[in-house]
């Protein structure tokens, strides 16, 4: 029987990327974004701050996929700012998205994990958990709570047979990406800013990431739990001298 994926902000960047994969791959895959695409996915209409409406789109994705075994926790917003720079109500919207956002979708779908023989649950994180990053004090704050939680939740839930881990993207090619350099002074200067970050020169790609969550969502990683997969081409672990 082809395992069956949820993918939440599954409509654009890795979301998308993963989704095409993971069903390249022979999973059954719906995708749940406020804009979620079509064929050959499931896609559901769904906003990860609203708790009724989650229930209901993952439900509603247990019963059209026939049960769940993967979870993908990805959708997520950004911001940008020193801990000065960003209200509370920003803060309390970019944590109810990213942090509160998978527990409500996990919260959801244990149920359906639960009769799974084959369940995991994939966070995307980022190297902002585990690098201190300039300008990014919000954004930073909720991808060390997702690191936490994803931790906290491999412990809680691995006698259950449920695996959960998480990739840490480094600055990916992304849509968002895009956004911040098109509002940039200097697009092309923040570009190449961000390509010299990363050790490997240049940024992560979304089907790079992609790769890394479906093996883990896959039976290949059955032993691996409670783990942060870094694919951020070097930025976490390497120091390199200055480039002669």
């Amino acid at each position: 029987m082809s395992l069956r994926a949820i993918v939440t902000g599954g409509g654009s960047g890795i979301g998308l990327a993963t989704a095409t994969l993971l069903a390249e791959r022979g999973m059954k895959v719906a995708c749940l974004d406020l804009r979620p695409p079509g064929e050959p996915f499931v896609g559901i209409k769904a906003d990860v701050t609203d708790d009724a409406g989650v229930r209901a789109a993952v439900a509603e994705a247990a019963e059209r996929l026939g049960g769940i075994d993967v979870v993908v926790n990805n959708a997520g917003i950004g911001a940008q700012g020193t801990v000065e720079d960003n209200p509370d109500s920003e803060w309390q919207r970019v944590f109810d998205v990213n942090v509160l956002g998978i527990v409500r979708v996990s919260r959801a779908a244990l149920p359906y994990l639960r009769r799974s023989e084959h369940a995991v649950i994939v966070n995307t994180c980022s190297i902002a958990a585990t690098a201190g990053l300039p300008n990014r004090a919000l954004y930073s704050a909720t991808k060390g709570a997702v690191l936490s939680l994803t931790l906290a939740m491999a412990a809680d839930h691995v006698r259950e047979g449920i695996r959960v881990n998480c990739v840490n993207p480094g600055t990916a090619d992304t849509p968002w990406v895009g956004r911040l350099l098109d509002a940039a002074d200097d697009p092309e200067a923040e570009r190449r800013a961000l390509n010299a970050r990363q050790p490997m020169g240049r940024l992560v790609t979304a089907e790079e990431v992609a790769a890394a969550i479906a093996y883990l969502a896959s039976p290949e990683a059955s032993a691996t739990t409670g783990m942060a997969l870094a694919v951020d081409g070097g930025m976490q672990g390497l120091r390199l001298r200055p480039a002669p």
